[in-house]
């Protein structure tokens, strides 16, 4: 239990807005976001565990560095199981596009980290393989306000058959996002 407090807390800590003023030049902090997920969700992969998941995401402004490749947002985020099952925080990157001035998509990619099972000693457990998975997500959602959308997002992990096992998982959820 200490160890997923420590993440919750560590992620709030990583995401909370500081404060800016008109001299500081742009905003680092994009917009956060916070939703429910369905754990195990089964779509691509077998379901086995269960429970909800919270979810928390932070999304940075894109350094222009970035320009090349789309110009995609930094994220970083957690989802924290209800049942005390597997947990995992990520990162990488956020490609959205506007289908038309209301109604977006989204895609990201990115490193993940979880405290699953690695292997199939628990037959009620996912054999994730590793701590390490590439994680992916699409989203499709729905701009409310300038500053609030609510978006329909899948995420998966899977270790991509880089380790003996690779259950993969998927999660299904609704979240609400706030633009800065």
């Amino acid at each position: 239990m200490a160890s997923r407090t420590s993440l919750v807390l560590g992620v709030a800590a990583m995401v909370m807005p500081v404060p800016a003023s008109a001299d500081q030049g742009p905003a680092i902090l994009s917009e956060l976001r916070t939703g429910v997920m369905l754990h195990d969700a089964g779509i691509i992969t077998n379901h086995k565990e269960n429970g909800a998941d919270a979810n928390l995401e932070v999304l940075f402004t894109s350094p222009r560095l970035l320009d090349a490749i789309g110009t995609p947002r930094p994220h970083l985020g957690a989802s924290v199981n209800t049942l005390g099952l597997t947990d995992q925080a990520y990162a990488g990157l956020t490609w959205h596009w506007d289908v038309t001035p209301r109604f977006f998509g989204e895609f990201s990619f990115g490193p993940g980290l979880n405290n699953g099972k690695l292997n199939k000693e628990d037959p009620e457990r996912k054999a994730l393989g590793s701590p390490v998975n590439f994680r992916e997500s699409l989203s499709a959602g729905w701009q409310i306000t300038a500053h609030n959308s609510l978006s329909v997002m899948f995420d998966h992990i899977s270790n991509g058959g880089l380790a003996r096992y690779n259950g993969g998982m998927d999660g299904l959820g609704l979240r609400w996002g706030y633009r800065f």
